[in-house]
């Protein structure tokens, strides 16, 4: 394998030729590469792109996104999914500006004690926005890495990725860390992908261990993961003269998101509404709106549509016990509803219309 001098040039030259035009590569404002990078988490680029253009004019700044009501973040957050991100956003930006004077600290150590940032996303901002030299370890570049070394353990290993964090912390540029941390990225994420490597194309194959062995398809080595559970949910438009019962959700799953009451493991409109009885609610009629799934990252939702009529609406108090409120069309439009929501959302539109 050649010095790393060698194959970290032929990356740089590599990227300054081939790297997408991406928003968020047009700036250093650290706080601007914060937000793209929490948004760039688990979500695809071409996703992001549009987010992050209406966050940074609806929150320009993290004085902006520190004062803002959380509703206006989620709502703007809408579709995008893992909304624990957006609140964790907001809660550094707060932090940012009651600690450090609104600037966003350039250390990637201090950078980790924020909510939400771990050891990636602070080698991101540290080395992009900072020109510290740290490496940015996230699942394209440890993939990247693994092939690139010969890593044949597997990658879910604290130690093997210890190893490789180390050795990439040897190799990034004191020159240039924002840009190798970004081709290192790029690369992974457009030539060396988790299936069908393009190989031949990759400006680090004469030096690639996986290349000269044949086995980049099968690398990095990863462990069997648990499949996702699947839960029964009735999804119920509690329906009263034009308006529609909506739950703001204290769970950790979707967390201060608004869903529509939602029963899980019991899908029976009998026995629902005998619960809704139960509970202060009389049912005069029930119907069955279709079906719906979502799938979460540990979790299926398949879920059961029902629209429930009241025979009259919750009161105050009812609606306090359970996080509630009664809304009408433009409310109902006005609220952060998860994706989850999408199909009973459109089914009460329809029914708020009618």
């Amino acid at each position: 394998m050649s010095e790393p001098n060698g194959w970290t040039n032929g990356l740089l030259a590599w990227y300054q030729q081939k790297k997408r035009d991406l928003p968020w590569r047009r700036t250093k404002d650290p706080y601007a590469i914060w937000v793209s990078e929490i948004m760039l988490q688990q979500t695809r680029v071409e996703t992001v792109k549009e987010y992050y253009r209406r966050f940074l004019e609806r929150f320009p700044d993290v004085v902006a996104l520190a004062r803002a009501p959380e509703e206006d973040v989620l709502k703007l957050w809408e579709g995008l999914g893992y909304y624990s991100r957006a609140r964790n956003l907001q809660k550094g930006a707060r932090i940012v500006l009651e600690q450090y004077r609104g600037q966003l600290p350039a250390d990637d150590q201090t950078l980790q004690m924020l909510p939400g940032i771990g050891e990636y996303t602070a080698g991101a901002i540290a080395s992009i926005a900072f020109g510290s030299a740290v490496p940015a370890m996230d699942g394209n570049v440890f993939r990247v890495a693994a092939r690139f070394y010969g890593e044949r353990e597997s990658i879910e290993h604290p130690q093997v990725r210890k190893k490789l964090r180390s050795i990439l912390t040897d190799a990034v540029p004191r020159e240039e860390p924002g840009a190798f941390n970004q081709a290192m990225m790029e690369l992974g994420a457009t030539i060396c992908t988790p299936k069908s490597p393009r190989c031949e194309q990759c400006p680090l194959k004469t030096c690639c261990d996986a290349y000269a062995e044949g086995d980049a398809e099968s690398l990095p080595v990863h462990e069997k993961k648990q499949p996702a559970k699947t839960i029964q949910i009735a999804v119920c438009l509690l329906w009263h003269h034009g308006r529609i019962a909506m739950f703001r959700r204290r769970e950790r799953l979707l967390n201060g998101l608004y869903v529509f009451y939602l029963t899980e493991e019991e899908t029976d409109p009998r026995r629902i509404a005998g619960q809704l009885s139960q509970d202060g609610l009389t049912v005069e009629s029930w119907e069955a709106l279709g079906e719906a799934t979502h799938v979460f990252t540990h979790r299926i939702w398949r879920m059961i549509l029902y629209r429930f009529e009241l025979k009259q609406e919750p009161d105050e108090q009812w609606l306090a016990q359970h996080d509630g409120v009664m809304v009408d069309e433009t409310a109902l439009q006005t609220l952060p509803l998860p994706t989850a929501m999408k199909a009973a959302k459109a089914e009460a539109l329809k029914l708020l219309k009618a």
